[in-house]
């Protein structure tokens, strides 16, 4: 079991390594990966996908 001094170092070694810019990029790419994985695992196919990114293309134009 990791300690919180541990994750802290590991955080700031992480820093060190890719720089503040390319974490939330790094992040992001996780993200997809894992919404890939759980859609995979869930049995959604691409129809379902292509429609989720319709319905999140359209939302962020009106955030915008």
């Amino acid at each position: 079991m990791l300690g919180t001094w541990e994750i802290i170092l590991i955080a700031l070694v992480i820093l060190l390594i890719f720089g503040g810019k390319k974490i939330p990029e790094l992040m992001r790419g996780l993200g997809k990966g894992l919404r890939s994985f759980k859609d995979g695992m869930n049995g959604k196919d691409e129809a379902d996908k292509t429609e989720e990114q319709k319905q999140e293309a359209s939302k962020g134009e009106t955030d915008a």
